[in-house]
């Protein structure tokens, strides 16, 4: 029995959920790299690394080859970097709406805090005259 379009798809996400991995699929979008370079840029520990690459090898989306004792991967079509490509749009929309709400709750609590803003300096101006009364 095969699995439906949208459960493979939900198993696809998924496998790319990961930080490092998205990470390595970001670096691998400027061409093939050498682990000990995906290593520096990263910053993790060479076994995580190595199991991210493993999940990421396994599942189609990377490939790697062997040159001389250095390995190096490389994305496994440009599918992918144009789904990275992507998601980049979508979350900079995303975060220009949240920008744009942003901006709008700072502008209200402006609007309701001039109100009380003023009713606190006229009574300050009230107190201030008190005392310059005494």
């Amino acid at each position: 029995m095969s699995v439906p379009l949208y459960q493979a798809k939900a198993e696809f996400f998924r496998m790319l959920g990961h930080p490092v991995r998205i990470r390595v699929l970001e670096l691998l979008q400027e061409g093939p790299t050498p682990v000990r370079d995906l290593l520096a840029r990263i910053e993790v520990e060479p076994s995580a690394l190595s199991q991210q690459l493993a999940v990421l090898r396994r599942s189609g989306i990377v490939a790697s080859r062997r040159e001389g004792s250095t390995v190096v991967y490389a994305l496994a079509g440009g599918d992918v970097a144009d789904l990275m490509r992507a998601a980049r749009r979508i979350l900079t929309e995303m975060l220009a709406g949240q920008n744009e709400l942003l901006a709008e709750l700072r502008e209200s609590e402006q609007d309701r805090a001039a109100p009380i803003r003023a009713e606190q300096d006229r009574a300050g101006e009230g107190r201030t005259a008190e005392v310059a009364a005494t």
